[in-house]
């Protein structure tokens, strides 16, 4: 299998070495290609919704055309999050159903391998990182993954391919919540519910760089990390009762769980003007139950009532809270990854020819932290 890439005269051409499990560029050309074009390659698919096995890795997928703002990335990591599992089992089925087969993944570092012709802020050859919307379809499980220009920024070179994977799309879903609505402020009180996984931790680190107070509920193996990150307090939802440990009122809540118990115990937490978040709105759920046409009026409806609802009864904003591209946020989460105060940490990587395994290990938590797949 090879992968070809061409303008004009010029051309790369992306081969398997002998071994046949990684692929060598050569230079010709190079770093003089601007607008290249890469006919097909290797990607994992998925054709159907179920397990891990439903998974293929094929060497013919077809790569479209660059549209004028966006980027191809030559992919070296790319991180497994809980959406790629979920959406792998049939969440999304709504919207992604009648476009199977899709590539999963949404985080991806690598290096430019060409660009669109109104891409200004990137170059060939350049090592970048970024994120996906949850939405695409042609995601990052992949050799050469597309982007939009606004959704990928230098990667930072004191950190790893592995290291940078593993950060933008929990990041950017963090930086939304905090940043974007409820614009939080230095001096605040933040608490993160769940400050265990990738989003919580995320949150946390941001919270703590704009200068707020930050309470979170983790397990026990989180508690030494969240304290590290600067956090004021971090209650083990295990052993402690989490609303009596839990002191003082917040004017923000990221609720990365979200069942009726923690959002029941964040909005009676949260001060009047206060903002509630939750990582489980129920858009999609009720959209693959009942379809687009009922499901999102459905969705709306709810989400409506129950902002009005708190609004009246607590004095607080709510909403639900989602990744989008952010090159704002995307440039402070570069910054601070930068300088060692925004990480996600990686328990384990496979290559990207176990994707079914590593997926296993994640449905059977046998992992419970960030898992990375490296394309070599």
């Amino acid at each position: 299998m090879r992968c070809l890439l061409q303008r004009s005269s010029k051309m790369l051409v992306v081969n398997r070495n002998r071994s046949g499990d990684s692929f060598a560029l050569s230079k010709l050309g190079f770093n003089e290609l601007r607008r290249s074009v890469v006919t097909s390659c290797r990607a994992v698919l998925l054709p159907r919704f179920g397990g891990p096995e439903v998974l293929e890795l094929r060497d013919d997928v077809n790569v479209p055309d660059l549209k004028p703002n966006e980027v191809l990335v030559r992919a070296r990591a790319v991180s497994v999050n809980p959406l790629d599992t979920r959406m792998r089992a049939g969440y999304g089925r709504s919207l992604f159903e009648p476009l199977l087969p899709v590539i999963l993944g949404r985080d991806i570092s690598g290096e430019v391998a060409a660009v669109g012709q109104a891409v200004h802020s990137l170059g060939v050859g350049q090592e970048v990182f970024g994120a996906l919307h949850p939405t695409a379809v042609r995601g990052t499980y992949t050799d050469f993954a597309i982007l939009a220009e606004e959704e990928l920024t230098p990667k930072p070179e004191s950190i790893s391919h592995v290291e940078a994977s593993a950060i933008p799309f929990a990041a950017l879903t963090a930086w939304r919540a905090l940043m974007s609505t409820a614009r939080i402020k230095q001096g605040q009180r933040v608490l993160v519910v769940g400050g265990g996984g990738a989003v919580g931790f995320s949150a946390i680190q941001l919270a703590v760089a704009a200068g707020c107070h930050v309470s979170t509920t983790c397990g026990t193996e989180s508690i030494d990390r969240i304290l590290a990150a600067g956090a004021d307090q971090a209650v083990d939802y295990t052993t402690e009762d989490y609303e009596v440990s839990i002191k003082g009122h917040f004017d923000a809540v990221l609720d990365t769980i979200g069942v009726p118990e923690t959002e029941r115990m964040s909005i009676n937490l949260l001060k009047k003007g206060g903002h509630y978040m939750t990582l489980q709105g129920e858009a999609a759920s009720l959209t693959d139950k009942y379809g687009f046409a009922l499901g999102l009026p459905m969705a709306t409806g709810i989400l409506l009532q129950k902002q009005f609802q708190y609004r009246f009864s607590h004095g607080i904003e709510y909403s639900w809270a989602y990744m989008r591209a952010d090159p704002e946020g995307l440039h402070e989460i570069r910054r601070l990854s930068e300088v060692g105060k925004l990480k996600v940490p990686v328990e384990k990587t496979f290559p990207i020819s176990h994707v079914r395994e590593a997926h296993e290990a994640k449905d059977k938590r046998l992992i419970s932290g960030k898992v990375v797949l490296e394309l070599d």
